[in-house]
């Protein structure tokens, strides 16, 4: 089990992470709004503004996904469960927290859930 004061450190760092995608979503945002006020001149610059539209949209999806699983994370460390695996409940590792604070199972059960993706 981890002890309270690791806990804190994990919420810490989970709610600094937060406020940075919070951030980086608002400027992602805005971009694209700028962007799409743009006229491309011609072809080159629409297949470049597609693009960088894309990529974009696709690190906006990637946010929004980790910071779904921030917010799982979060709530677990208020119900007293984070750190514990959601498919064998036994305690994650906390060298496996200290790389990925969101992390919702062990690595055993990761595997078996990414083999079943």
């Amino acid at each position: 089990m981890l002890t309270q004061k690791e806990l804190q450190e994990f919420e810490k760092e989970l709610t600094e992470r937060k406020a940075q995608i919070l951030k980086n979503l608002e400027e992602a945002e805005n971009k694209i709004v700028m962007m799409q006020n743009q006229e491309p001149k011609d072809e080159g610059d629409f297949a470049a503004l597609a693009i960088e539209t894309d990529i974009d949209d696709r690190i906006i999806r990637q946010q929004r996904a980790e910071l779904n699983e921030i917010e799982i994370a979060l709530g677990k460390i208020k119900a007293g469960t984070y750190g514990i695996c959601e498919m064998c409940e036994e305690p994650i590792g906390i060298e496996r927290l200290k790389v990925k604070n969101f992390a919702r199972y062990c690595i055993v059960c990761r595997e078996i859930v990414e083999r079943e993706h």
